[in-house]
C-alpha cells in the first residue's frame, strides 16, 4: 500500500500523508462530499475535485495491480516466469507497457506466425534473424517436408514468425508509439456506399479532413467517429508508412547484413508493419484520443448539468403549470407550496381551437381558489404563443411571476416508474406538467428524477464511455444534493438516494419510516429506520436538515459530531444554543482555538462558527423572472438584432442560446470576449441571462449565430 501511495501522491502532487489519509477514508466507506465537509483537518481542506482524483488514481492503481498479478499468474502457468521478469512486470505501472511485457506470452488465436511454427520453421527464423552470411535459400532447403513443399513456402513460414517477433518487440513497438506520437495524421475517406449522400449531411465539413491527431479537438474527433459509425466516412490514424518503416529497417537491419537476406528482411518489416504494428498501434493511439475527447465531453456534461441542478429556485410558492400545445390543447395543473397536485385541467387558447376567452376564464378561476403565485409554462412547441397568452390576460390583485421553464426531460420523467408511482391516478400530460412546475420551484429535487442524459446539456453524450459517463453524473448529482441539503421531512425517495451514505435502499426505507411514523423530530430519529446504522448516519446526518425540530442545530450543516462544541461555545457565551444562531457578532467574540478537540480542528470550526450565521439558507440565489423579446420565429429576426437570450447549453466550441423560439442560437467561444477563452464555461455558466446580438443568420439550415462582442 505505501508504494500505491507513493504514486497517487506523486501523479497529483501531493503529499503522501494526506493521500494515505484520504485513501484510510474511502477505504472505510465515506464519501466525497462528507471528507470534503468533515474531514477537513484530515485532508488539508481538499475540495471535492481534487478528492475525486485522488479516488479516481487509487481505483487505477488498483486496477494496475489486479493486472500485474494477472500476468503473472499467466506466464507462471506457463512455466515460463523468471524472477528478472517477475521483477520487471512489478516494476511496471503502465498498463500499455504491462501489455508490451506480455505480449510475447499472451494466449493467441491461430496465427500465421503459429502455423510456420507447427511446421518446424522456428530454427530457420532464429537463423535468418541472426543476419549471418548464411544464403537464406540454401538454409530453407534444409527445413523442406511433407508440410513445407518449397523453398519460397519456408521463406515465407520464417519470415511471418520474424514479423510477429518484430510486432512483439517492446523497442519497436516504443518506436512506432513515438512515430505515431508526432506525426500521426486523423484523415478521412468517403464511404463508397454513401459518398453522394455526405454532401448534403451534417459531416459534410469533415469531408476533406486532415490533421494532425494532437491537433484535432475533442468534438470533432467524436463526430469522425460518429461519422464512421454511421457509414458516411472511413477514419484512418497514422503517420507516414514509409517514413516509419525506414527507421524500422535501420534500426533492424544490421549493414553488414548480405543483400539477399536483407532484401527479404526488409520486405518482412514492411509487412509487419502494415499487417501487425500499425493496425495495433493505430487502434491504441485511436482508443487513447477517444478516452481523452470523452473525458473532455464528459467534463463540459458534468460542468453544465452541475450549473442546472443548482439553478436557482423560486422557493415555496403555489404554482400553476402549464405544458403548452396547440391541436392537443394546453395541459393545466396547480401545485401546492409543498409541489402536491392540486388540480389539472386542459385548456385551449392557442390554435387550432382558438379558445381564448374560456381558456382565460378557465386559468383564472383555478388562480382565484388556489392563490396562485407564479406560473411555470413549458419551453416547447406552442411555449411562446401559451406565454403570450398568459401576459396578456387580465387579473384579479396582483398578477402572478410568468416563467418559461426548460422541460427538457420532462416526457421521460412523465412515462418512467417514479412518476408512476408518485401519481398512480392520473395519465403522463399531468405528470408532465407537474414536473415543469415542480422544476421551477426547486430543479434539483425535480430534476435527480431523471437521467441526466435525458436533460439535454451533454455534447456528444451517445457517444463517448456509458459507464465513465454515469459514474461521473451520478458525482455530480451526489455533489449538488449534498451541496444544498436535504429536508428530512419532505424529499422524496429519489432525492434522498443521493444524499451521502444512504443509496436506494435505505432511502426507500426512511419514506416509509416516515410515513408510517410521521414527521422526524430530530436527526438522530433515523437511526430508528430499519438496516440504517452508526456508519450511514454518520455519513447522512449533517446534509439532512429538520426545519422547527427539537433541537435547532439539526436544521444546519453542523454535523451531530459537533454539537457538544457548540453547545459549549453558548454556554461561554452566557446563551442558548438557539440564541447563538444567527448572532454572527458574538461569535466574532470567540476564540476558536479554545475549542479545538483530537477530531475538530480550526477549519471545520470556521464551517461551524459560518454555519451558524445563516442556518438552513439555501446556498443557490433566487429564481427571478425573466422576459424574452417579442420574436416568435427567425423570419422576425435581422442581424444586427440585440436580444435576451439564456444559455442553454455550454460545449466546446460555444454556448448554444434560447431566443425564445424555435432555434437556439450559437455564441462561438471566439464571441464571447474580447480575451482569448480556453472553454465557454470559463466565461458563461448554464442559465446565465444574456444580452447577445445577431451577426449571422443561415435560414436553410436553421442557424443564428450570436455575439456578446459589440
Amino acid at each position: 500500500m505505501s508504494t500505491m501511495i507513493q504514486r497517487i501522491a506523486d501523479a497529483l502532487f501531493l503529499s503522501e500523508k494526506v493521500v494515505e489519509r484520504v485513501v484510510a477514508l474511502l477505504e472505510d466507506g465515506a464519501s466525497i462530499p462528507f471528507i470534503a465537509r468533515y474531514r477537513k483537518e484530515a485532508t488539508g481542506g481538499l475540495d471535492e475535485v481534487k478528492l475525486m482524483a485522488i479516488k479516481d488514481e487509487w481505483e487505477l492503481q488498483q486496477s494496475i495491480e489486479k493486472r500485474q498479478e494477472a500476468i503473472i499468474k499467466s506466464i507462471e502457468g506457463q512455466g515460463k516466469l523468471t524472477e528478472e521478469l517477475q521483477a520487471r512486470i512489478n516494476a511496471t505501472f503502465d498498463l500499455t507497457l504491462l501489455e508490451d511485457i506480455y505480449l510475447p506470452y499472451k494466449q493467441k488465436q491461430q496465427t500465421r506466425a503459429t502455423k510456420a511454427r507447427e511446421k518446424g520453421l522456428a530454427p530457420l527464423a532464429d537463423l535468418l534473424w541472426a543476419q549471418g552470411n548464411a544464403d537464406p535459400y540454401a538454409a530453407a532447403a534444409q527445413f523442406l517436408n511433407d508440410k513445407v513443399e518449397s523453398i519460397e513456402d519456408a521463406l515465407l513460414g520464417a519470415c511471418d514468425i520474424i514479423a510477429e517477433q518484430i510486432n512483439e518487440s517492446e523497442e519497436v513497438r516504443a518506436i512506432v508509439r513515438h512515430q505515431f506520437s508526432r506525426n500521426a495524421m486523423a484523415s478521412v475517406s468517403p464511404s463508397k456506399d454513401k459518398d453522394k449522400e455526405l454532401v448534403g449531411s451534417k459531416y459534410a465539413d469533415y469531408a476533406d479532413f486532415n490533421k494532425n491527431l494532437q491537433q484535432v479537438q475533442p468534438h470533432q474527433l467524436l463526430a469522425l467517429l460518429r461519422a464512421e459509425e454511421e457509414g458516411f466516412l472511413r477514419l484512418s490514424v497514422e503517420p507516414d508508412a514509409e517514413k516509419v518503416t525506414d527507421i524500422l529497417k535501420r534500426e533492424l537491419i544490421h549493414r553488414q547484413c548480405p543483400e539477399k537476406l536483407a532484401e527479404l528482411l526488409r520486405d518482412t518489416v514492411e509487412d509487419s508493419y502494415k499487417r501487425l504494428l500499425k493496425p495495433a498501434i493505430s487502434r491504441e493511439f485511436l482508443a487513447t484520443a477517444k478516452e481523452k475527447a470523452d473525458e473532455y465531453s464528459i467534463q463540459i456534461f458534468a460542468e453544465n448539468l452541475r450549473a442546472l441542478l443548482l439553478s436557482s429556485p423560486l422557493g415555496t410558492k403555489r404554482v400553476m403549470a402549464i405544458d403548452p400545445g396547440f391541436a392537443s390543447g394546453c395541459k393545466v395543473v396547480c401545485l401546492s407550496e409543498t409541489g402536491d397536485l392540486l388540480a389539472h385541467t386542459v385548456v385551449f387558447p392557442t390554435p387550432p381551437r382558438s379558445q381564448v376567452a374560456r381558456s382565460e376564464m378557465e386559468l383564472r378561476q383555478l388562480m382565484n381558489r388556489y392563490q396562485i403565485e407564479a406560473v411555470a409554462i413549458g419551453n416547447g412547441t406552442a411555449g411562446r404563443e401559451t406565454e403570450q397568452f398568459v401576459r396578456n390576460m387580465r387579473f384579479d390583485g396582483n398578477p402572478p411571476q410568468i416563467f418559461l421553464v426548460n422541460e427538457s426531460g420532462a416526457s421521460v420523467y412523465s412515462a418512467s416508474e417514479i412518476a408512476r408511482q408518485e401519481f398512480p391516478n392520473e395519465d403522463i400530460t399531468v405528470r408532465g406538467a407537474v414536473s415543469i412546475g415542480r422544476r421551477l420551484v426547486d430543479p434539483l429535487a425535480e430534476l435527480v428524477k431523471i437521467d441526466p442524459k435525458s436533460i439535454g446539456v451533454g455534447q456528444y453524450q451517445h457517444d463517448v464511455d456509458q459507464r465513465k459517463l454515469q459514474t461521473k453524473l451520478n458525482a455530480v448529482v451526489e455533489s449538488c444534493v449534498n451541496a444544498v441539503g436535504v429536508d428530512l421531512n419532505t424529499a422524496s425517495e429519489h432525492l434522498l438516494t443521493y444524499v451521502s451514505g444512504l443509496g436506494r435502499a435505505l432511502a426507500r426505507n426512511i419514506v416509509q419510516h416516515r410515513q408510517a411514523n410521521g414527521k422526524f423530530q430530530k436527526r438522530e430519529d433515523i437511526l430508528k429506520v430499519p438496516r440504517l446504522g452508526a456508519k450511514a448516519f454518520e455519513q447522512a446526518a449533517g446534509f439532512l436538515r429538520i426545519r422547527d425540530g427539537k433541537n435547532p442545530l439539526d436544521n444546519t450543516a453542523v454535523h451531530p459530531e459537533a454539537y457538544a462544541v457548540v453547545e459549549t461555545m453558548a454556554k461561554d457565551l452566557g446563551l442558548q444554543v438557539s440564541d447563538l444562531i444567527q448572532q454572527q457578532e458574538r461569535t466574532k467574540t470567540l476564540d476558536l482555538k479554545r475549542y479545538c478537540t483530537d477530531q475538530i480542528g480550526l477549519p471545520t470550526l470556521t464551517d461551524i462558527v459560518a454555519e451558524l450565521a445563516k442556518p438552513g439558507r439555501d446556498p443557490r440565489t433566487q429564481r427571478q423572472a425573466f422576459e424574452f423579446a417579442n420574436v416568435q420565429s427567425m423570419d422576425d429576426l435581422q442581424e444586427g438584432m440585440r436580444l435576451p437570450c439564456v444559455v442553454t447549453n455550454l460545449t466546446a466550441f460555444g454556448a448554444f442560446v434560447d431566443l425564445g423560439i424555435k432555434q437556439n442560437g450559437l455564441i462561438h467561444k471566439s464571441k464571447i470576449s474580447r480575451k482569448p477563452i480556453n472553454m465557454p464555461s470559463d466565461a458563461l455558466k448554464l442559465g446565465q441571462e444574456l444580452q447577445a446580438v445577431i451577426v449571422g443568420i443561415d435560414r436553410e439550415r436553421g442557424r443564428i449565430q450570436m455575439s456578446l462582442i459589440d
